[in-house]
């Protein structure tokens, strides 16, 4: 019942929330591995954001591959700065629940980690995934270059004929510039590590991404 009173489409900004201008307090090291949460992209590794559902999942889907650096959980693609988690909850931010993804392109290629991402969830399903409604969790690449923009597209291209060979409907997913992410509060940084028996409401169609 609650979920379905949640707003179904993103607020015009006029409506947002307001924030706040300063950030919210989180990790500043990843819990797994050890390395930095934030700061400068070291010489050499890439970034990707992907939403694709409650971040505790899809985070948990990267932070294992060979060649992803670290990763981390927030809130992206919206209009309220610096939101909370419950502020993204309410609809009223429209924020996606997204993971940022730092790697090696000599250890794991980006297409690769799109593979992971359609393989990983539903993306047809609009502004839900699974039984998580709301804005929040919808499917989303967010790009930062001309070529993870090309390989998205393409691979989203691919996909289609596949699902709906399967009875999916229409991939809903967005592609878009890389927004800025808000880093989320420190208890939802790599969630299913410090809650291996946490709840995680993702799952993939079983369709093989044909990269």
């Amino acid at each position: 019942m609650f979920f379905s009173l949640k707003p179904a489409t993103i607020p015009d900004p006029a409506d947002a929330l307001p924030g706040r201008p300063d950030p919210i307090p989180t990790a500043s090291t990843h819990f797994v591995n050890g390395h930095p949460l934030k700061g400068p992209i070291p010489n050499g590794l890439e970034q990707a954001m992907f939403g694709m559902g409650c971040f505790w999942g899809a985070e948990r889907m990267f932070w294992g591959c060979n060649g992803v650096r670290v990763t981390a959980v927030g809130y992206a693609a919206g209009h309220t700065p610096n939101p909370t988690y419950e502020e993204v909850c309410t609809g009223r931010t429209g924020h996606n629940e997204v993971v940022r993804v730092i790697y090696d392109p000599a250890g794991i290629s980006y297409e690769d980690l799109l593979k992971v991402f359609w393989e990983g969830h539903d993306p047809t399903q609009g502004m839900r995934q699974g039984n998580d409604h709301g804005t929040q969790y919808r499917s989303g690449i967010y790009i930062y270059s001309n070529a993870q923009r090309t390989a998205a597209e393409a691979t989203k291209s691919a996909m289609q004929p596949r699902l709906t060979e399967r009875g999916y409907g229409v991939i809903t997913t967005e592609i878009l510039e890389a927004p800025e992410m808000f880093y989320a509060e420190d208890y939802h940084q790599q969630y299913l590590a410090r809650n291996p028996n946490g709840y995680c409401g993702i799952g993939g169609t079983g369709v093989i991404c044909p990269i």
